[in-house]
C-alpha cells in the first residue's frame, strides 16, 4: 500500500468523460488526487488521467462494472491501495435506459437500482469504514478524519415525468438513502446530493433542440458542466451541509413538464 500523502484524494465514478470528467477536472484544478472511474470508456479515461496529473500532480483510472457487487466492493481498496488514503466520493456515473410504466421489468429495475443506488450506498460504506479505520490508527477516534460523500441526482425529482421510469425510481431511492446515509454515518463523513437539471445534450437531442429547451427555466438557462462541477466543489468543501441536495437547474423544478426533455 502507498503511505497516505497529505493530497486530498477522491474517488469520481464515471469521470472518463461527459460530466463526471468536468467535476475531476474541476477538483484536481482545486488540489485533489482524482482515482477516475470508468467501465468501457478506457481511453477517455486515459484522457482524463493525464488532464488531471497536469492539474493536480496526481491521478489514476480504475475499472469497474457498477453493476457488480464485488466489483463494486473491491472499488474503494484499490484507489485506497494506490493513494494511501481516500477523504470523498463523488457518485456520478450513472445508467441512464428509458422505459415507462407500460414497458416496465423487474430486469430494468434491477440494471439501474443496481448501479445508480446499490453501487453508491457501498461506496459510502465503504468510505466510512477507511475513515474509521484512519481515525484508529491515528489514535483519536472522537476527532478523526471527516470525509464527504456527493450523490449526482435529478432535478426531475422534483419536477416528475412518466419518463425513464426505473431511472427516475433509482434516483428517488439514492435521494433517501442521502438522507439515511448523513444520518447513520455522522460525525465520520457527511452525505450530501446534488441535482442538475437539463446540462448536455445526447444522442436523442439535436444541439438545436437542446439549446431551446436549456433555456426552459425561470432563469432562462438550466445548469451548465461547471455550475454542476462547481456546487459539487463547494457541497466537498462546506463542513456543514449533510443529508440535503442542492438544485443546480436555473429554476427548472419549478416548471411543470409533461414528458422528460429528451421527449418533448
Amino acid at each position: 500500500m502507498s503511505s497516505p500523502s497529505s493530497a486530498r484524494t477522491v474517488l469520481v465514478t464515471g469521470a472518463a468523460k461527459r460530466l463526471g470528467r468536468e467535476i475531476a477536472l474541476a477538483l484536481a484544478k482545486d488540489g485533489w488526487q482524482v482515482a477516475v472511474h470508468y467501465r468501457h470508456s478506457a481511453e477517455d479515461a486515459t484522457k482524463t488521467v493525464a488532464d488531471c496529473t497536469q492539474l493536480a500532480g496526481g491521478s489514476a483510472a480504475f475499472c469497474a462494472d457498477l453493476t457488480n457487487e464485488a466489483e463494486v466492493r473491491a472499488l474503494l481498496p484499490q484507489v485506497i491501495q494506490r493513494f494511501g488514503r481516500v477523504d470523498a466520493v463523488v457518485n456520478s456515473a450513472s445508467t441512464f435506459e428509458h422505459d415507462t410504466a407500460a414497458s416496465f421489468s423487474f430486469a430494468s429495475l434491477n440494471r439501474h437500482l443496481h448501479s445508480n443506488t446499490g453501487a453508491a450506498i457501498l461506496l459510502a460504506q465503504a468510505l466510512h469504514t477507511h475513515l474509521l479505520a484512519r481515525a484508529t490508527q491515528s489514535g483519536q477516534p472522537a476527532i478523526g478524519p471527516r470525509g464527504v460523500v456527493v450523490n449526482l441526482l435529478d432535478q426531475k425529482l422534483w419536477n416528475q415525468n412518466p419518463d425513464f421510469f426505473s431511472y427516475t425510481l433509482s434516483k428517488a431511492a439514492l435521494e433517501a438513502a442521502t438522507t439515511m446515509l448523513a444520518m447513520a454515518m455522522a460525525p465520520q463523513m457527511r452525505v450530501v446530493g446534488v441535482a442538475p437539471g437539463l446540462t448536455l445534450t445526447s444522442h436523442m437531442l439535436t444541439q438545436e433542440k437542446f439549446e431551446q429547451l436549456h433555456r426552459l427555466s425561470p432563469l432562462g438557462r438550466s445548469s451548465t458542466p461547471a455550475d454542476v462541477a462547481a456546487t459539487v466543489k463547494f457541497a466537498i468543501d462546506n463542513q456543514s451541509i449533510t443529508g440535503t441536495t442542492l438544485l443546480v437547474d436555473g429554476g427548472q423544478h419549478l416548471m411543470k413538464f409533461d414528458r422528460d426533455f429528451s421527449m418533448l
